[in-house]
């Protein structure tokens, strides 16, 4: 596959998963300075990791979610739960997660993890 086919395949896996609306306010905002790095996780993140056979989408929201939580990103944590739930993931699975990132990252880190999804779960 080349780079624009993995372009293309991209932008529908991220549209799939983020949804339309999503994806056409990221591309409103893009400029000279952001073109290089929406053009680089459409093709890498969507249309190569995101792409691939080896996980179900809803497994690899599963471990997005665990893992933006953990790092404490909550921008991006917010955003992929909207995608995990939309990818069939259930407002207890995301609890359960949480509750897991709070054993294996910190009891802070979840707290404010659980502040953010109850934010998206209940706006």
């Amino acid at each position: 596959m080349n780079d624009e086919e993995r372009y293309e395949q991209g932008m529908q896996v991220r549209r799939e998963v983020l949804g339309e609306q999503h994806v056409a306010r990221a591309i409103a905002r893009t400029d000279d300075f952001t073109r290089d790095f929406q053009d680089y996780i459409t093709r890498n993140a969507w249309g190569d990791i995101w792409s691939r056979p080896g996980l179900r989408r809803r497994d690899r929201s599963l471990i997005t979610v665990a893992l933006l939580a953990a790092l404490q990103h909550e921008g991006e944590l917010a955003m992929h739960i909207r995608a995990a739930l939309k990818n069939g993931v259930t407002r207890d699975e995301i609890s359960e997660i949480l509750l897991q990132v709070g054993l294996y990252a910190g009891v802070p880190t979840a707290n404010r993890a659980f502040a953010v999804a109850q934010e998206v779960l209940n706006g």
